[in-house]
């Protein structure tokens, strides 16, 4: 992989992506993982102005001190670049209790987390007149579809949801990114305990790749038989299957009931 090249092919698609819409720049959500500080250093590189939130609930302690860790050195990297901390705590609290108890569950609420960070980064981003660049990679956006279907899936443009996350590691490693944030187990962060992605998948974003490759080689050549797959692979395409299949409306563009001419009329 040209890690080199993809960072400039993908800094020069995001200044020129802002500079058609008429946009200043950028608004980064950052939650103390690989993918957020990715997105925000790249956003950092084209010399925009880039505002990059930290907006923690509720959130483990290692998560945000990731987080301001990894903006004070965009910070102290590139003038252009400022950080803010939004503690969304008490907001998300309020929107709970306001809630009755059967709608209070852990995935709702979960949810109802990242939708209140995508509010918050949008008032920032109309305030400002910027863009919401979202931190999804390949295997979330068009795999398992592993985000919440408008809250960080709500964005205005994607700049590493064509990198699997294997890329995004390489990508970090030649950025700068700190070995904190390199080595951290990925967490979607939307939970009081510290449950990890792969607690909620059930697989590894190794295997998910290979999942993504295999289904993708099976698909062009027939002739590929699943009998030489060990137990754990073919268990692992059944997790891959199942999250994308059950995910796929959020992937697919929202459906739009058409009406024959001859009713309107």
């Amino acid at each position: 992989m040209k890690t080199l090249q993809i960072i400039d092919h993908i800094t020069l698609w995001l200044k020129n992506y802002a500079k058609a819409s008429g946009m200043a720049g950028f608004v980064v959500g950052v939650s103390g993982g690989i993918d957020s500080a990715v997105t925000s250093t790249l956003c950092a590189r084209t010399g925009l102005k880039v505002l990059v939130l930290n907006m923690p609930i509720h959130q483990a302690s290692d998560q945000v001190s990731r987080s301001s860790a990894h903006i004070k050195w965009l910070e102290n990297t590139y003038d252009n670049v400022t950080g803010q901390d939004m503690d969304l705590t008490p907001a998300f609290d309020q929107i709970k209790a306001s809630f009755p108890d059967p709608i209070q569950d852990g995935l709702t609420m979960a949810n109802t987390r990242s939708r209140l960070r995508m509010l918050t980064l949008y008032a920032f981003a109309s305030h400002h007149k910027r863009l919401v660049a979202g931190t999804g990679n390949r295997v979330e956006d068009f795999g398992v579809g592993f985000y919440t279907k408008y809250g960080d899936g709500g964005v205005d443009l994607s700049p590493i949801a064509d990198l699997m996350k294997s890329e995004v590691y390489a990508l970090g490693k030649e950025l700068g990114v700190s070995r904190d944030i390199l080595n951290a187990r990925p967490t979607d962060g939307l939970w009081d305990d510290d449950r990890t992605d792969e607690n909620q998948i059930g697989a590894t974003y190794a295997e998910l790749e290979w999942a993504m490759a295999h289904l993708d080689l099976k698909g062009r050549d027939k002739e590929g038989a699943d009998e030489s797959l060990t137990p754990r692979q073919k268990e692992v395409l059944e997790i891959f299957n199942g999250f994308h299949a059950a995910n796929r409306h959020k992937m697919d563009p929202i459906p739009v009931c058409m009406i024959p001419e001859g009713l309107k009329r």
